[in-house]
């Protein structure tokens, strides 16, 4: 007999899924049976939360939606901040969670939330299947919705009642490449006439211009028009950050040096901003203009209305503009003799002998290959790599600047070692975010993976605690105690270093690769500098007008 939860498991392997993160529940043993004699590996987490970080991160990583699963509920609930964080990164997931039986209620109302309903604003689509004969297009088109631009997650409700249902000779829908459409041809001319007559163009790179299939259309377009670029936080490295055109990356919305680059230039190209994103800068009447190229149109906002737009597939439509203006671009180098001052005021503290975040991210560079992927959970820190560390490799240094939550840092590099096994994994969290999560430390013992999650302990909420400074509020209410993290890591089966010297820690870093498995490193950290650096410094830098 076949029932719809084979029918389920069959069509999740029909769209190539071969791994899916979760805890199960009561409300769907028939799935974890039918999954139990599939090709699918069923990776249980300590926490729901956990498993939709993992599921999201695998989706950003490869293009393809990561699945989760949890049961009905409180279960399904714990996966609503993860849905979050795929929705706002664009991340493509697909959510599975159980349900009680829909055809009978022996227990009532008895943990019964409508998740469906919870869902919906957090989704590109929520749907309860009522039917073993919706499984094939359900599947199908959840995974149709969750990877097309704009990526992000949908969820499945199964009953568990139907998952049970007999479903006779059902098969799923074989899945077929889509191409995007094309941007118009006048759009194109007037991309192209703005770019031709500029003076000082720049280009910025957002987070749509990380999608894994558009690396080489990046590298192509910039060989052929040498224009200077920059990026946001979630642009970082989808095109050669070590390139000679790279100007920084707009970790704040002004006032930072790469806005100097910024204030200058009379036209940006702006590829695949998406307005989730932190303003990487704030457009007013006597700024650039601004040309947006998209796989949908801009969202217009008060800091983000562009004059002009490409709406498309951005790898051919970069190719196309690349025709009409390549060896016709005189002004393209206009910009790049800021590129050295900017990029030497970012270094500044980046060999200090204390722990500074810029000598931290430093020594990090220096021990990650340029492959070696950096997930981060929400901090202080995020700022500083956001600045300081170059990628040249795209989805390299993942970090969350739309919904910006704590917790996502670890589970995310579970995720990453899993699909890049050869690679070289770090996580860097704070205490507070690690906290969130650390029971995945557990997860990736049991799976026996690579990896080094780097714990920056200073005791305190420390970005909440910063802000309280610059606005002038007493110190209250951010700092808490910690486990001595050596021991929390060993209790794992982990193995744990606290660094107490600043250099002493590229070295520890190198040899917790060296020796793979889990490893856990605690450090310090001397956040003296964020007044100085990012408030005072930058304030008396005077703005282009």
């Amino acid at each position: 007999m076949t029932k719809a939860s084979d029918l389920l498991v069959a069509a999740l392997e029909n769209e190539g899924v071969d791994r899916i993160f979760g805890i199960p529940g009561e409300e769907n043993l028939d799935i974890v049976e039918s999954l139990r004699t599939s090709s699918i590996k069923l990776t249980v987490t300590r926490h729901e939360q956990a498993a939709a970080f993992m599921a999201a991160t695998h989706g950003r990583l490869t293009g393809k939606p990561g699945v989760c699963l949890a049961t009905l509920g409180p279960g399904a609930l714990n996966l609503a901040t993860g849905a979050a964080y795929a929705h706002l990164g664009a991340m493509p997931m697909v959510m599975l969670t159980g349900q009680k039986p829909i055809l009978s209620e022996r227990q009532a109302r008895f943990q019964i939330v409508d998740v469906v309903a919870t869902m919906r604003p957090l989704t590109k689509m929520a749907r309860q299947i009522v039917s073993a004969h919706m499984i094939p297009t359900l599947i199908r088109d959840a995974f149709r919705v969750a990877a097309e631009e704009r990526p992000g997650p949908v969820h499945l409700e199964l009953p568990e009642d139907i998952a049970r249902e007999e479903c006779g000779n059902l098969a799923p829908i074989h899945p077929h490449p889509i191409d995007a459409p094309v941007a118009g041809d006048e759009a194109l001319r007037i991309a192209a006439n703005l770019l031709l007559s500029a003076k000082r163009p720049l280009v910025m790179l957002g987070a749509a211009a990380s999608r894994p299939r558009l690396a080489g259309k990046l590298y192509e377009f910039f060989s052929r028009t040498r224009l200077p670029y920059f990026t946001t936080q979630m642009g970082k490295g989808a095109v050669g950050g070590c390139s000679d055109l790279y100007m920084g990356t707009a970790a704040l919305s002004e006032r930072d040096y790469v806005h100097e680059a910024i204030e200058r230039a009379d036209l940006i190209l702006s590829i695949g901003h998406d307005t989730v994103e932190k303003p990487p800068f704030i457009m007013g009447a006597n700024g650039p203009d601004v040309v947006h190229f998209g796989y949908e149109p801009a969202q217009v906002e008060q800091v983000y209305f562009p004059q002009a737009e490409v709406i498309g597939d951005i790898g051919v439509s970069l190719s196309r503009l690349a025709d009409q203006v390549e060896g016709r671009l005189t002004n393209a180098d206009a910009l790049l003799g800021l590129r050295d001052g900017i990029l030497a005021h970012i270094l500044e503290g980046s060999t200090d002998n204390r722990w500074t975040p810029q000598r931290v991210v430093a020594d990090i560079r220096k021990v990650m290959p340029q492959d070696g992927i950096v997930t981060l959970d929400n901090g202080m820190y995020k700022i500083w790599f956001a600045r300081n560390y170059r990628t040249s490799v795209a989805n390299t240094l993942l970090l969350d600047n739309a919904l910006a939550t704590m917790g996502a840092g670890l589970p995310s590099a579970i995720a990453a070692a899993l699909l890049y096994p050869e690679r070289r994994v770090l996580a860097v969290s704070g205490d507070g975010g690690f906290m969130m999560n650390s029971q995945e430390i557990e997860t990736a013992v049991r799976l026996k993976l690579n990896l080094v999650s780097l714990i920056i302990d200073d005791g305190a909420f420390g970005m909440i605690r910063w802000k309280q400074a610059v606005d002038h509020f007493p110190d209250y209410g951010m700092t808490f105690g910690n486990p001595d993290f050596v021991k929390y890591a060993e209790s794992y089966g982990a193995k744990g270093h606290f660094v107490e010297k600043i250099e002493d820690f590229e070295a520890t870093l190198e040899r917790a690769f060296v020796e793979g498995g889990v490893q856990i490193i605690a450090i310090p950290i001397d956040y003296s500098d964020n007044i100085r650096v990012l408030i005072d410094e930058l304030s008396k830098r005077i703005p282009v007008t």
